[in-house]
């Protein structure tokens, strides 16, 4: 079967470098993807994605797609004629719909017996025929928020584009796409090329390009702009710290990358050095530099779009622009530092946290209240906890905080130290934000804890509380990801914490009327609920969560404890046969009436020798499982149980719970019920059983 090479560009001006790589990937699946509806095989598939294109190569595409056989059933065979032997109005009016005459028909068997239908071969798609249809809906696909118009076209895209290329083989004439005839002819450097680019054959692509000063592939400009960086630190003596996103940014940004060192005065440096970075990195783009001991060296490396016969100038150029910006922080670090946190306590009132919820200052005044009780549960210093979170908001109303967004915190740890404020307060200040998303670190003293857990308990009750919970896609609040952290920080500092009772602290702390009734219980079941995701990412399958949230429990580490338990005692020969029990046992207790009272088991009625087995069985456990779970030994309590799996085969072979004598069915139910709630006592075992 022939194939070609297939090559689509689209020539755009500047895409937006920060969605540069996710344009690319998607272009390359939407063009996989309509290749694949059609059912046109090919070979390895190629993305590209600079400031001015986006491209894929296909290798080995065919240029016609496989004959199908198709296959159509009509009605039932014996409803195909008539008592007369005449084809029947069934068989007539359905071989009408194919086309055909009903003597082209054929019995064909299927699992429900002979039908009337119709075999035929269907042509295979024609590739440049579909071509068009494939780009356009590949581009109709593309996560672009905000489409754009240009000149008087109707066409629509996230930004202008001037040419497009489509070459399958030799093949170019595709039709207009976005506007534009498809073509053969691509641009190269806006600055380091000159006139357009014909191509003879696709392969010809990334060579054609690289000769004209672009490097197409955005994984090889990515890797060349970490090499030339990571070189430029090496020659000054030190380490590039390159962050993936603005990696990927910068990478978005330029054609043919040149990595060139500049320079700023060493005064900056008495500036906190987050407020640099963020200057360098969110304005200018810069990559910056650390010395050996980890500490921000007066450097940093930016990359350039063009190869310069004087690179001096464009490093001179930088340095002029960048100097403003480091003079600004350091304004603003040396004003802010004249008036102390304490003193911009009152200025929160100025701020709304939420118009039904207050200003800042009564989110502080919160926020203060809970952390006190906090800090009781987890054995946390009740005056640190209080006094970081009256100051945890004021560096909002600092000029460094209205500049630079993301000091949020850190500007705040730093005008503590200089207030004379207690260390562990300050550093409580910046790692109240911990973690900021998944995977980040958490905070590691016990005030930051107990202020990173009151400041999100807060804002969830409130939230929830004025009936505003996320919805689908929504979550202006960022209340899932406040969830998961007050989960992980309970969980991972090993933080005896009820939710329930922190959630009633953190509601009571309200004015009586502000939140809806219920708020606390709708609220736990919400964070709850956000172990499931938690235990997804771990491989722990749901039914082991859902065996343990079962039993309604509102204290994160005793959850986590139980579902890694359960999840290893799924592990073992013995689980699914318990499991299975269990839920014998509970479909046989669930059946009773609601007024039915169980009692103590009854030794002199225990007639057959697998119920004395199984009830000696029990009791010769119960004492070390009631200690194990005492300990919140979860592990060792089931693995105890795992030792029943004998004697419970063997009742339920050998034993008729509803025995027609009362009193014996009232003793093996409750021998039966005594047996679910041990296994109760760790989870709902039933829930593990695999349904068949």
């Amino acid at each position: 079967m022939k194939t070609e090479t297939l090559l689509v560009e689209l020539g755009t001006e500047e895409l937006p470098p920060k969605a540069l790589k996710s344009l690319g990937l998607a272009f390359r699946d939407g063009i996989i993807d309509g290749l694949q509806q059609r059912e046109l095989d090919h070979g390895n598939v190629q993305w590209f994605a600079a400031p001015r294109r986006l491209a894929v190569i296909v290798e080995e595409l065919v240029l016609e797609g496989a004959e199908k056989a198709v296959e159509v059933l009509g009605p039932p065979l014996e409803r195909a004629r008539d008592d007369q032997g005449n084809w029947s109005a069934a068989a007539a009016g359905f071989a009408k719909k194919q086309g055909v005459e009903p003597q082209q028909l054929e019995a064909i068997d299927t699992p429900k017996g002979q039908r009337l239908g119709l075999r035929t071969t269907v042509a295979g798609h024609n590739t440049s025929q579909e071509l068009n249809a494939i780009i356009q809906s590949s581009i109709q696909k593309l996560p672009i928020p905000r489409r754009m118009r240009w000149g008087a076209s109707r066409e629509e895209f996230v930004r202008p584009v001037h040419w497009v290329v489509a070459m399958l083989g030799e093949d170019f004439d595709h039709g207009d796409i976005l506007g534009v005839a498809t073509g053969n002819t691509t641009q190269g450097h806006r600055f380091m090329s000159s006139g357009p680019i014909t191509l003879n054959r696709a392969e010809d692509y990334v060579d054609a390009l690289y000769t004209a000063s672009v490097v197409a592939g955005f994984e090889q400009r990515r890797e060349m702009i970490r090499e030339q960086v990571t070189a430029q630190a090496s020659e000054l003596g030190a380490t590039a710290v390159i962050d993936d996103d603005l990696l990927n940014e910068v990478t978005g940004l330029v054609e043919w990358p040149v990595a060139l060192t500049g320079s700023f005065e060493a005064r900056f440096l008495d500036v906190p050095a987050e407020a640099l970075i963020s200057s360098m990195k969110e304005h200018q783009k810069y990559f910056h530099v650390i010395d050996a001991d980890g500490k921000l060296a007066p450097h940093f490396i930016t990359v350039s779009n063009i190869v310069s016969t004087d690179p001096q100038q464009i490093i001179a150029g930088n340095e002029r622009v960048i100097r403003p910006r480091l003079s600004d922080a350091a304004f603003f670090f040396e004003t802010d530092k004249k008036v102390p946190l304490a003193e911009r306590i009152p200025a929160l009132d100025k701020i709304v946290f939420q118009q039904k919820l207050g200003t800042l200052l009564d989110k502080t005044e919160r926020v203060s209240n809970l952390a006190a009780a906090l800090a009781l549960e987890v054995g946390a210093d009740v005056a640190l906890a209080q006094r970081a979170a009256q100051l945890s908001k004021t560096d909002l109303v600092t000029d460094m905080v209205l500049e630079f967004a993301d000091m949020q915190g850190i500007a705040g740890s730093y005008y503590a130290l200089h207030d004379g404020e207690d260390p562990e307060v300050a550093s409580a200040l910046a790692q109240q934000y911990w973690p900021k998303f998944a995977g980040d670190r958490l905070p590691e003293t016990a005030t930051a804890c107990t202020l990173g857990l009151a400041d999100r308990m807060d804002t969830l009750v409130g939230i929830f509380g004025i009936g505003q919970p996320p919805t689908g896609s929504k979550d202006p609040f960022a209340l899932r990801r406040a969830s998961l952290s007050v989960l992980r920080i309970i969980v991972d500092k090993n933080l005896p914490l009820d939710l329930q009772k922190c959630l009633d602290l953190a509601v009571a702390q309200y004015p009586e009327g502000t939140l809806k009734q219920g708020t606390a219980v709708q609220v736990l079941e919400y964070m709850i609920e956000r172990f499931r995701a938690w235990y997804e990412e771990d491989n722990i399958p749901a039914e082991v969560f859902k065996s343990v949230s079962a039993r309604k429990l509102s204290r994160p580490l005793d959850i986590h404890q139980r579902v890694q338990a359960v999840h290893a005692f799924t592990q073992l020969p013995e689980a699914q046969a318990l499991a299975a029990a269990n839920k014998r046992v509970s479909n046989i207790l669930d059946k009773l009436d609601s007024a039915h009272s169980f009692g103590e088991v009854s030794t002199n009625l225990l007639v057959e020798p697998e119920e004395k087995a199984l009830s000696e069985s029990m009791q010769a456990l119960s004492t070390s499982f009631q200690q194990y779970l005492e300990r919140d030994e979860y592990s060792q309590a089931l693995n105890s149980l795992a030792s029943l799996r004998a004697p419970v085969d063997a009742f339920f072979d050998g034993v008729m719970v509803n025995a027609e004598d009362e009193a014996l069915r009232h003793n093996r139910l409750n021998l039966l019920k005594q047996l679910r709630d041990l296994f109760l006592g760790v989870a709902d075992i039933s829930l593990l059983a695999v349904a068949k």
